[in-house]
């Protein structure tokens, strides 16, 4: 089993590299980042904020992230009713306009750069969401309601090379939403997911990710699963999120997918779970700059299933699988 954490601590030790207290997982964002600045193995680190909203009508994104040698930002806004998409995606090198905040909360996320602004700011258990493009922008407001718990977990591949994910699930959203001049409001029952990552990478990495939420029966649930880019470590970041309460999953799932054809069934087990999405739409996306590539399939859809014998469907979310030389 996995150490649970309660008390605040920092990633880094005084020499800039993990700090072995640090490693497990825990229920809110106690994990002090700041020492993961860049200024200690350049090139390696990676620090980013993804936000993910579902909405009835739409689907939209946000990466604000600083990869040391580039920064790296999107904004995506997906037409679930035309299945058409709007989006820019802008690689600045040098990384330049770019804010992060130290750690989670510490601070506004902002970026700027040609056809795109983005900024996320913190307030009191919640966030504002803006970003803006030239055919589409999106304001919206999301809040952790009281006693939500999120997956904070650090994964140490060395004391060189660890990282720190918090994943925020299952997050009730509102606001607007506005393509081409027309403005769609984003109602009850939207949700918002977050990853927040600060650590220093292997160059070559595989991954895969999935998240869901929704109203089933009487529980709101919440997924979070991952794999591959954790295996060997002894940390996951898997769990499911029942009502507001993180029941973490300390063992590696099996993923059983078929990149030759994203758009059947996505199958992830283990645990005590058992879950598949349908997809409906696969979110494909390739650059190849030399020493910098990544190539994504984030497929989008229902997930259904169980876990410890409660039923769940209706839960929309995604899954994907990631390759990264960085």
């Amino acid at each position: 089993m996995e150490r649970e954490l309660v008390a605040p601590v920092s990633l880094t030790a005084a020499d800039g590299r993990l700090n072995a207290d640090a490693i497990g997982f825990a229920r809110r964002p106690l994990v002090d980042t700041a020492g993961v600045d860049g200024r200690r193995g350049w090139g390696r680190t990676k620090r980013w904020e993804y936000w993910n909203v579902i909405t009835p009508t739409h689907i939209v994104a946000l990466t604000v992230s600083s990869l040391d040698y580039a920064a790296v930002h999107e904004v995506w806004v997906f037409d679930r009713a035309t299945r058409r998409s709007r989006g820019r995606t802008a690689t600045v090198i040098p990384a330049h306009d770019v804010d992060l905040p130290p750690s989670l909360g510490d601070g506004a996320a902002i970026a700027r750069a040609r056809d795109l602004a983005i900024s996320v700011t913190p307030g009191t258990e919640s966030w504002r969401l803006f970003a803006e493009i030239p055919d589409a922008s999106f304001d919206i407001t999301v809040v952790r309601p009281p006693g939500h718990e999120c997956l904070a977990v650090v994964v140490p591949w060395s004391r060189r090379r660890f990282q720190y994910t918090v994943k925020d699930v299952a997050l009730p959203a509102s606001g607007t939403v506005v393509v081409d001049g027309v403005e769609h409001p984003v109602p009850a029952g939207s949700w918002a997911v977050l990853d927040h990552g600060r650590g220093r990478w292997p160059y070559d990495v595989r991954w895969n990710w999935g998240a869901g939420a929704g109203v089933s029966g009487d529980r709101v649930v919440g997924l979070q699963v991952g794999g591959r880019w954790t295996a060997g470590t002894g940390s996951t970041e898997n769990g499911v999120l029942v009502d507001g309460i993180l029941h973490k999953i300390s063992e590696e799932l099996r993923w059983d997918y078929d990149l030759a054809h994203p758009l059947r069934p996505w199958r992830v087990r283990g645990g005590g779970l058992d879950a598949t999405l349908t997809p409906f739409h696969d979110k494909h996306s390739a650059r190849n700059l030399g020493i910098l590539s990544a190539r994504t399939h984030q497929c989008f859809g229902v997930w259904e299933g169980s876990f410890e014998g409660m039923a769940f469907e209706g839960i929309e979310g995604f899954a994907e699988d990631v390759h990264n030389r960085w």
